[in-house]
């Protein structure tokens, strides 16, 4: 049953915007219609520019302090997510749009949504920061804990089990 939720939610919003549509050009006629929604698209563009950049300020500075920057991300994800909601053509849509634009509604959004995101963090040392801008160049290979890439042709090896036998599904390589 739940399986069916999102393909009739798919079919039943084009039908309810197509009514509303309707409902909003009969009230306040066609050409007003038409200008509430390219003012709606303006509106979307405006406010993805405005609060986006300020989410990836955000972002910026909580990676820079080491704190999780989960909020942030999902919260800059519902700005592109309402944007988009606001530049398609559509009241209801609109509507949506506008609720995600506001920081309760993604809070809430939010609330919802990271008990069931795993955030990784790398760059963890003691006393270190939970984020890192990147790895740090590394010229001696010798100094590093990880395991080392060797670099060989087809005729310089073979693949053996733990026993020492070839693995019977491979061709041979050698000859």
């Amino acid at each position: 049953m739940r399986s069916l939720i999102i393909p009739l939610l798919f079919l039943a919003m084009p039908l309810a915007e197509i009514a509303a549509f309707i409902f909003v050009g009969r009230e306040v006629g066609v050409g007003m219609t038409l200008l509430l929604v390219l003012g709606s698209a303006i509106a979307g563009a405006v406010l993805l520019r405005i609060q986006g950049l300020g989410v990836l300020r955000r972002i910026q500075q909580a990676s820079q302090t080491g704190t999780d920057p989960g909020r942030q991300l999902v919260h800059g994800v519902m700005i592109v997510i309402a944007a988009f909601l606001l530049i398609i053509p559509g009241f209801i849509s609109d509507i949506i749009g506008l609720l995600l634009f506001i920081p309760a509604v993604r809070d809430l959004g939010w609330s919802l949504v990271k008990s069931r995101l795993t955030i990784m963090t790398t760059g963890m040392a003691a006393g270190g920061r939970g984020f890192s801008r990147g790895p740090k160049p590394d010229h001696d290979a010798s100094r590093r804990g990880g395991p080392q890439v060797i670099d060989l042709d087809d005729d310089e090896f073979s693949r053996t089990d733990d026993r020492g036998r070839s693995d019977p599904n491979e061709r041979d390589r050698l000859k």
